[in-house]
């Protein structure tokens, strides 16, 4: 046994730095008890030179610690808790570029091989990705001393564990102690110092922090129970004996440490070798950008930034003498021009050209698609087809939304049929890999009710109690939790157990729960994307996602592609189909006739059911009060009923302003630049940030922080950090107080939902389209939408009742002429009494309509129906559909062929031998043979 070194009477490093190397940040989800930017920004106050994150088998908090180190001036050093099936945890940390790609690749293949949310690791691939990382091997600090020997298994495999590591890799291996007041501190530590010795390894001084302060040990025994599935009073042992594991100032580690001082330099000295940092991440966009050959020029190999750059240059113009048979106008010219000019020195064709290879694809099969976002709306998306709204009839300014100012990577979301958006998924995984592509994560956190009910499971109340306190609480945040209505339940919140729970709840609101799947943001890359961020499964079959969500990408400048789903377009292209099948006319989103009167006519009478965006209430209010005459006018009405121009009381000083109620003024020069189109009043974002660059004086990073802090939806608590800044901005440029107020407000709204011009332009082109069908050909429309339903505000009765008040002829579903979606047939005489469909059509509902009728037994029925079923009993010996599907579409009326009405039919159902004799109960089938 090896003795320890000779005390000393002062504490010969108590002004030595230290770094803190074991941290567990609450990205270890429902483990530790703080977030990464309170646990950098304490370490910061605390004076540590430095600190390392390590979540369990995780890297998903580490931008989030990285932004706050930079922003604090904190040496960070970036890594994971391993913990391996077959051995003790351990803490990796890579020392450069590539150890860090080692590390994320053997983080990926553990949670690839799990079940979403797990990780299965083991120490020989631990060894095998080895190559450039630095070890702290991590005692169990719950076990007891290592000399008494009480649980060979756990000394076993730390030892075994310990023996192969320092095989391997003899000098990038240490061994972690802790001091955390468990009355064996002393003894424990001197066991590890000689194991330690006796494999050759340094002794390391950590504190195993899982909070910032320890003021969150109640948070932290919160957490446990919540993880552990127990109450707080069943927890015992399972929770921390006290709440020392916090972050703590150098001077005291050296106290702690002062018989093993070297413990504590051996921090800095992990810390001087790991050069890895976040920054070291060069994102690099993949090289194949279509795939098919098209992309390469002249004597290029199409991968270098000059190939996708002469690649996207030829799509633009050559989509541009498509876009303008009749000759391209100068100033379309002059825009697209301008528009390459600034793509190419930003380098951002390749992201051009991977949308655009998405939007082939889709088309290539039929896929309707529509692009929107701030770049889309440009005269290059325009031409390539990315998008179907002319930029000219906007006049949105590219800089606006790719600025070599701004430094802002471009914005492009494409919605495809939501039916169909599956198809394209997978074209991205088979064409990049699964190590090159995955979907952006979303990180999901608590909010009000979930946090209430979590935590009262914990404390241990009951069902009834936990319902009531949650059913009492509105919104998502903190200001959900009114004493007055919890007084209202009867509750006495000065009961001990339930003001606990009710502050603990709301000190959870914001913490991590899990990660999600975005709705559809992809991010590629050129190389293996698992060496960039770990990958791991999804909860639905054959997704995979990163760890990391668009925030965290927004802060390392990584791109992504928003290939996101829209049922409106699912029903649009359903609706095309039908006119080209029963009109022989063929129109695409950009080819619909604009400009149509009779479409605007109906809007301004807020006939609106079923059309895209303004088939709400409120909508449907605004419509006869906006009057749209012109799809400004829509652009308009999409964005003007969102709480951001509600909130902000905005939209009834436009509507005078436009009804001429009221005079169109501006508050200065610069803000009629920015207000013009909107005659002098804020209702876009784009206007919000405006607004506080020209009004305020924001600068263009201020202006970032604040479309992030607007875009941060349902999750709140960052606009307010605005607020004084832009009102006082604003009053001191001379701007009124009131006018500033109502501005900031709307841009509070805008943290709950807003939407920007861009945004806005490419919904209004699907309202207008959307309308014009249901003006002109309403049976085509009602039929489209019926067959691509779920969405929509309105039940299949209230589509059908207002297509019928469209002079639809609507036949009812019938068992010898209705297929499963709903069809379309030729009218009768539109001279004869109560018909006069508009386009000669009506529609024929489908077997989707009948409720209870499940799709595979509609299958069967119209698998056997020949040339019909002349009676239930041939339906039912033919089809073989059970007894529920047939007293399904009795009810729904389906036997009318037959010349059955409802009642009749039901009865003969009921005469049929739907369930055989008890005899014969037990023959099969072929043994019993047709009734």
């Amino acid at each position: 046994m090896t003795s320890p070194p000779p005390k000393t009477t002062e504490p010969p490093y108590a002004e030595l730095s230290y770094a803190e190397l074991a941290v567990t940040s609450n990205y270890s989800f429902l483990t530790g008890a703080s977030h990464p930017d309170e646990l950098v920004t304490a370490a910061a106050a605390l004076g540590l030179s430095a600190m390392g994150i390590a979540d369990r088998n995780s890297l998903a908090g580490v931008v989030r610690a990285h932004v706050a180190a930079k922003s604090a001036g904190l040496r960070l050093v970036v890594g994971a808790r391993l913990v391996p099936r077959d051995g003790p945890e351990i803490l990796c940390y890579p020392t450069d570029r590539a150890a860090y790609g080692r590390l994320c690749r053997l983080l990926t293949i553990g949670r690839r091989r799990a079940e979403k949310g797990d990780c299965e690791i083991y120490l020989a691939e631990i060894l095998a990705h080895g190559d450039g990382q630095l070890f702290i091997v991590m005692p169990d600090t719950g076990a007891p001393e290592l000399t008494t020997d009480p649980s060979p298994n756990t000394q076993n495999s730390l030892k075994a564990s310990l023996r192969e590591l320092t095989a391997a890799f003899a000098n990038n291996c240490w061994l972690a102690a802790t001091r955390l007041y468990q009355g064996s501190d002393k003894r424990r530590l001197d066991d590890l110092h000689n194991v330690a010795t006796a494999y050759g390894i340094p002794l390391l001084a950590t504190n195993d922090v899982l909070m910032h302060h320890p003021g969150r040990k109640a948070m932290l025994d919160l957490v446990t129970c919540i993880r552990q599935g127990c109450t707080i009073d069943e927890a015992g042992y399972r929770l921390a004996a006290n709440g020392e594991r916090h972050l703590k100032a150098p001077a005291v580690m050296a106290e702690l440490f002062r018989d093993y001082p070297d413990a504590l330099a051996q921090s800095l000295k992990i810390v001087e070798r790991c050069r890895f940092s976040l920054e070291d991440l060069r994102y690099e966009y993949p090289e194949e950008s279509l795939g098919d050959g098209s992309d390469k020029g002249d004597g290029d190999d199409g991968n270098s930034t000059n190939g996708a750059q002469a690649a996207l240059t030829r799509l633009t113009w050559a989509g541009a003498k498509n876009r303008y048979p009749a000759g391209l106008p100068e100033k379309v010219k002059t825009t697209l021009d301008h528009e390459l000019a600034l793509i190419e020195e930003l380098d951002y064709a390749p992201y051009f050209l991977t949308v655009y290879d998405l939007v082939r694809f889709a088309r290539g099969r039929g896929i309707l698609c529509q692009g929107r976002g701030s770049a889309a709306n440009s005269a290059v998306c325009y031409c390539l087809g990315i998008t179907a709204v002319d930029p000219s009839r906007l006049n949105l300014l590219f800089e606006r939304f790719v600025s070599s100012e701004r430094n802002e990577p471009p914005d492009i979301d494409v919605d495809f049929e939501h039916a169909r958006r599956e198809e394209v998924i997978q074209y991205i995984y088979e064409k990049y890999g699964r190590d090159r592509a995955g979907l952006a994560a979303t990180v999901v956190c608590y909010r009000s009710r979930g946090a209430i009910r979590d935590v009262g499971k914990a404390m241990g109340l009951s069902p009834d109690t936990i319902s009531a306190l949650a059913g009492s609480i509105w919104g998502w945040g903190k200001d959900g939790f009114k004493d007055s209505a919890f007084d209202a339940l009867g509750l006495d919140l000065g009961e001990r157990r339930l003001g606990q729970t009710l502050a603990l709840a709301q000190e959870l609101i914001g913490f991590p729960r899990h990660l999600s799947q975005h709705v559809g943001g992809f991010v590629m890359t050129r190389g293996p994307l698992c060496e960039v961020v770990p990958i791991e499964n999804a909860a639905m079959p054959d997704r995979t996602v990163i760890e990391w969500d668009k925030d965290d990408l927004d802060a390392l400048g990584i791109l992504k592609v928003d290939v996101l789903a829209l049922g409106m377009l699912t029903c649009l292209k359903k609706g095309f189909d039908l006119l080209s099948a029963h009109l022989g006319k063929t129109y695409e989103l950009a080819t619909v006739p604009n400009k149509d009167s009779q479409t605007y006519d109906m809007l301004c009478a807020g006939d609106s059911i079923g059309v895209f965006q303004v088939e709400s209430r409120a909508q449907m209010s605004m419509l006869p009060r906006l009057k749209p005459r012109d799809f400004y006018d829509l652009v308009i009405e999409v964005a003007i009923v969102r709480p951001g121009p509600i909130q902000g009381d905005m939209v009834h000083p436009y509507l005078r302003r436009r009804n001429g109620e009221e005079k169109v003024s501006f508050p200065s020069d610069a803000l009629r630049e920015v207000l013009g189109k909107t005659l002098g009043v804020p209702l876009f974002q784009e206007q919000a940030m405006q607004i506080a660059i020209v009004g305020a004086g924001f600068s263009p990073a201020e202006a970032d922080q604040l479309r992030r802090a607007m875009a941060t939806f349902k999750r709140g608590g960052q606009i307010h950090k605005f607020e004084e800044k832009l009102i006082d901005g604003m009053v001191l440029r001379g701007y009124d107080r009131d006018f500033a107020e109502r501005c900031f407000h709307q841009i509070e709204g805008f943290g709950t939902y807003g939407f920007p011009e861009s945004h806005a332009a490419s919904f209004a082109l699907l309202v207008y389209v959307s309308a014009w069908m249901k003006c002109h050909h309403p049976a085509v429309f009602a039929c489209a939408l019926l067959n691509s339903q779920p969405m929509g505000f309105y039940a299949p009765a209230q589509i059908v009742r207002d297509a019928r008040d469209h002079d639809v002829e609507v036949r009812p579903v019938d068992i010898n002429h209705s297929l499963w979606d709903c069809t379309l047939e030729p009218a009768l005489d539109s001279t004869a009494a109560g018909s006069g469909s508009p386009d000669g059509l009506a529609l024929r509902l489908g077997l989707r309509q009948v409720k209870g009728l499940a799709e595979d037994e509609a299958a069967r029925l119209l698998a056997g129906r020949a040339n019909g079923y002349p009676d239930p009993l041939t339906l039912w010996r033919r089809a073989g559909v059970k007894p529920a599907s047939l007293e399904a579409l009795a009810r729904a009326d389906a036997f009318g062929s037959m010349g059955l009405s409802r009642r009749e039919a039901l009865w003969a159902l009921k005469g049929l031998p739907l369930a055989p004799l008890p005899l014969f109960a037990a023959m099969g089938e072929e043994e019993r043979g047709p009734e």
